[in-house]
């Protein structure tokens, strides 16, 4: 059976997300505790007690993620499940390389600090909205906004699922688009509660800073392939990583093409690891045919017997 591990993004976290799993699993704790000496502030107290609003800072929120979703990767190793691709959506793809062996956990880390803290600064810089558009066609969205653009900058970010894409730029612009998605028959729009207009040009501010980062980094081979965010495919190059992730800041997430193209190579087994179950619930929009088994303690491990 070919298996595909699936990381989730930003969006996913919870207030107690990752208790349950430092108390059962002593390398998962271990872990949290390497973290906190890398981020140098206690992450398992905004784990654990929140508060909310301070957990939803990006600049917090992206370590954060990623460390809960490196404990529950502690656990698939330690069951000895053997996997083929991994995935991650937007910051899960650090997680995905992470656990495909080619960064370190302090390694990746870092880079996500860093992510998170230039996504943040972009944000102040320049301000922006995004909001999720349920139940209208990808192709009359594009018409959406060509027309919403005259009124402000305004992208598709995450084509989730084929009923669901997320759009991000400026507030005028995302406005402006969602008074038009809702003319052309949107079922329902959702604004979402972020600080910035990630994966549009607004996030540009933050390239420079990150090209530098993963400059600086060492990327390995894989122990096996990504499907990227950007291209929507398997990639083994770890030379290709760095553009990949820096593209990644002002593209759009492909994941409905990534999980099709999942399937496509024998991908109809998932497990989500990390922190709550976006991913499953994405998977069921987009094919049937993938099961997706959320992995986030020791016991959901039980599920896949």
């Amino acid at each position: 059976m070919t298996r595909i591990l699936l990381f989730p993004g930003q969006g996913s976290q919870y207030v107690g997300m990752g208790k349950k799993l430092s108390e059962s699993s002593a390398p998962a704790k271990k872990l949290l505790d390497r973290a906190q000496s890398v981020l140098g502030f206690d992450l398992s107290d905004i784990l654990f007690n929140g508060p909310e609003d301070k957990l939803t800072r990006t600049d917090i929120t992206q370590p954060a993620i990623f460390t809960v979703s490196m404990m529950a990767m502690e656990i698939v190793r330690a069951a000895g499940i053997p996997f083929d691709y991994v995935a991650g959506h937007s910051l899960g793809e650090y997680s995905a390389l992470c656990a495909a062996g080619v960064f370190t956990f302090e390694e990746g880390l870092a880079l996500v600090r860093l992510r998170g803290q230039l996504m943040a600064q972009a944000g102040d810089k320049s301000p922006g909205a995004m909001a999720a558009i349920l139940g209208l066609e990808s192709e009359k969205l594009a018409s959406v906004l060509k027309d919403a653009s005259s009124s402000g900058v305004v992208v598709a970010a995450n084509y989730n699922s084929p009923s669901q894409i997320v759009i991000s730029g400026s507030a005028p612009g995302v406005n402006a688009a969602v008074k038009l998605a809702e003319a052309a028959g949107a079922k329902k729009v959702v604004m979402l509660a972020v600080s910035g207009a990630f994966h549009s040009p607004l996030m540009e501010f933050a390239v420079p800073g990150l090209k530098d980062g993963l400059a600086k980094a060492s990327f390995r081979t894989p122990m096996v392939p990504l499907i990227s965010n950007v291209e929507a495919r398997p990639v083994s190059d770890n030379a290709a990583f760095p553009d990949l992730l820096l593209r990644q800041l002002t593209s759009p997430v492909r994941w409905v093409e990534s999980m099709q193209n999942a399937l496509a190579l024998g991908c109809a087994d998932a497990l989500e690891v990390g922190p709550g179950k976006v991913l499953m619930g994405l998977a069921r929009g987009i094919s049937r045919d993938m099961k997706v088994t959320p992995v986030e303690t020791p016991e959901d491990l039980a599920k896949l017997a």
